[in-house]
C-alpha cells in the first residue's frame, strides 16, 4: 500500500518483536499509529539466521503473553518459521496497523513546530512521535584484525545458513556465544574440522533439576536486573535450544572433535594467534554455571521446593588436551582452514534518524526507552530496562511502559483551560455569537472587536 503525506500520532520504525508488542499496547490504549517495516513482519527470524536456528528458550517463556504457540509442547523450542509465523500471528490477533514494504529513509525534527518528518520510500509522513524498533542486530560486526587474504571464504554468522554453504576444508568460528557454539556444533556434525575461539562466556545450565535455566532466572530476580554487574557488559551468554536443548558444555565439545582455542588476537598472512586466556575463559564460564546451581539449591531449601536433586550436574570433564596445550598460532593455510565464520555480534545503525538523542559514541541515550529527544523512544534494545529486555517476553513488558508514557504525555499536551474550554462550548453552542477567546477577550466572527 503506498504512503503518501499522512499525519499520525505516533511511528513506530519495525515490525519485529518490539513493533508488534509496541503496536498492541497503543492499540489497547486507544493511541492511533501506524507501523511501517521494510520487509516482512519478523524478517530477521526468517532470512536473517541460519537454517536449522531454534529460539534459545523455550515455548512457554519465549513468546507474548497473550498467545501460545499453537501445537507446539511448552517445553520444546520453536523453530526461526514458527517464530515468525507467531508474530505474524500476534499481529493479525489485534489487527496492527502494519505496511510491509516500507523502508522509513530519514527522520527529523520538524521547525517551529511539533512532531516529526519522516522521509520513506512511498512519500512523507507527519507524526508527533517516532518509537524506533529496530533492535540491536542491525549491522553484522567483523572486526577490524580480519585478514585480507583472497583465498580465505569469510562471512558473518548472519550470512551463514548451512554448511553446504561452505568450501570444503576446515573451519574457524570467531565468537563462543549461542550462535558461535551452535555452528561450530553444526559444521563438525557435518563432517568439517573446526576451530573454535573462544572468549569470555557465561554458561549457563539448560536445565537444572527439572526446571529450565529461563524458569530459573525468572525466580532468582535476574531478569529483572536493571544493570550488568561492571565488566560484564559485553560477555556473551552460551547457551541452546538445538537438538531439543542441551547444556553447552566446552569440554564436551572438545571430545566431540572441535578444537579450542583462545580470543582470536590477530592475523599475520596466514597465521592467526590466540590469546593463552582458553583455561581462563572456561574457568569463568564454570564459575557462573556452578553460581547458578548453587542459588538453585538455596532458592528450593528455602522454600521448601519438592524437586529432584541432580548431584551429576556438578561432574565436570577433564580438560581436553587443547586447553592443557593451548594452541596459540595457527597457519590456516598448514591447517587446511578455507573459511571463516565471524560470530562477532552486530552494531546498531541509526545513520537515517536525524535527532539529538545520541552521545558522543553514538550509543542512544534514554531511560528505560524514553529518549534525550522528546518524542523519541527506542525499545528492543539490551539492557533497556532489565537484563531481560532483549528477549521476546521482556520486550513486550518495556513497551508497556513506553505506552504508558506516550499516553501520559498525549493528556498533557490535549489541556486546556477554563477560558479555552469555555470559548469552545459557547461556538458548539452559538456559531454566530460572539465569544471569549482563550485570554478571555471578546472574538466577533469577522475578528477582533
Amino acid at each position: 500500500m503506498t504512503v503518501e503525506t499522512i499525519s499520525i500520532d505516533t511511528l513506530i520504525v519495525g515490525a519485529g518483536q518490539a513493533g508488534v508488542a509496541m503496536s498492541e499496547h497503543l492499540c489497547k490504549l486507544g493511541v492511533p499509529h501506524l507501523v511501517l517495516e521494510r520487509n516482512r513482519i519478523a524478517e530477521r527470524w526468517r532470512t536473517g539466521r541460519w537454517d536449522s536456528l531454534v529460539a534459545n528458550g523455550p515455548a512457554w517463556h519465549d513468546r507474548f503473553p497473550g498467545l501460545e504457540f499453537e501445537n507446539l509442547d511448552p517445553d520444546a523450542f520453536a523453530s526461526k518459521e514458527r517464530v515468525a509465523d507467531y508474530f505474524e500471528a500476534y499481529a493479525r490477533k489485534f489487527n496492527a496497523p502494519i505496511r510491509t514494504g516500507v523502508e522509513v529513509k530519514k527522520v527529523v525534527r520538524n521547525t517551529g513546530r511539533s512532531g516529526f518528518m519522516i522521509e520513506t520510500s512511498e512519500g512523507v509522513i507527519e507524526a508527533n512521535r517516532v518509537v524506533v524498533a529496530t533492535g540491536p542486530f542491525q549491522r553484522p560486526i567483523i572486526p577490524p584484525i580480519a585478514p585480507k587474504a583472497e583465498q580465505l571464504v569469510q562471512i558473518h554468522s548472519a550470512e551463514y545458513r548451512n554448511p553446504g554453504q561452505l568450501p570444503e576444508g576446515a573451519v574457524l568460528v570467531v565468537g563462543a556465544g549461542s550462535s558461535g557454539v551452535q555452528i561450530a556444533d553444526e559444521l563438525q556434525r557435518a563432517g568439517k574440522k573446526v576451530y573454535l575461539s573462544v572468549g569470555q562466556h557465561d554458561r549457563p545450565p539448560r536445565t537444572y533439576r527439572n526446571r529450565d535455566f529461563c524458569w530459573w532466572l525468572g525466580v532468582l530476580g535476574e531478569w529483572d536486573a536493571e544493570a550488568a554487574r561492571p565488566g560484564t557488559e559485553h560477555v556473551t551468554i552460551a547457551v541452546s535450544g538445538a537438538r531439543g536443548g542441551h547444556t553447552v558444555d566446552f569440554r564436551a565439545l572438545a571430545n566431540q572433535g572441535i578444537a579450542l582455542v583462545g580470543l582470536t588476537k590477530a592475523f599475520n598472512d596466514s597465521v592467526v594467534s590466540f590469546e593463552s586466556d582458553l583455561a581462563a575463559n572456561l574457568a569463568r564460564g564454570d564459575e557462573n554455571y556452578l553460581s547458578l546451581l548453587n542459588a538453585a539449591d538455596a532458592y528450593i531449601a528455602r522454600n521448601g521446593l519438592d524437586l529432584l536433586e541432580e548431584p551429576e550436574a556438578r561432574n565436570t570433564l577433564p580438560d581436553p588436551e587443547c586447553v592443557t596445550h593451548p594452541i596459540l598460532e595457527l597457519d590456516l593455510a598448514e591447517a587446511g582452514v578455507t573459511s571463516i565464520v565471524w560470530a562477532t555480534g552486530y552494531a546498531v545503525d541509526y545513520g537515517w534518524l536525524k535527532v539529538n538523542a545520541f552521545d558522543a559514541n553514538g550509543k542512544p541515550q534514554h531511560q528505560r526507552g524514553v529518549s534525550t529527544e522528546p518524542g523519541v523512544y527506542f525499545l528492543g534494545l539490551p539492557w533497556l530496562s532489565r537484563r531481560g529486555s532483549a528477549f521476546i517476553w521482556g520486550v513486550w513488558h518495556d513497551a508497556r511502559h513506553i505506552a504508558d508514557h506516550i499516553v501520559t504525555q498525549r493528556k498533557y499536551l490535549s489541556y486546556r483551560d477554563t477560558s479555552q474550554r469555555q470559548a469552545e462550548d459557547c461556538r458548539e453552542e452559538s456559531p454566530n455569537s460572539s465569544c471569549p477567546d482563550s485570554q478571555g477577550q471578546k472574538v466577533s466572527e469577522m475578528g477582533l472587536s
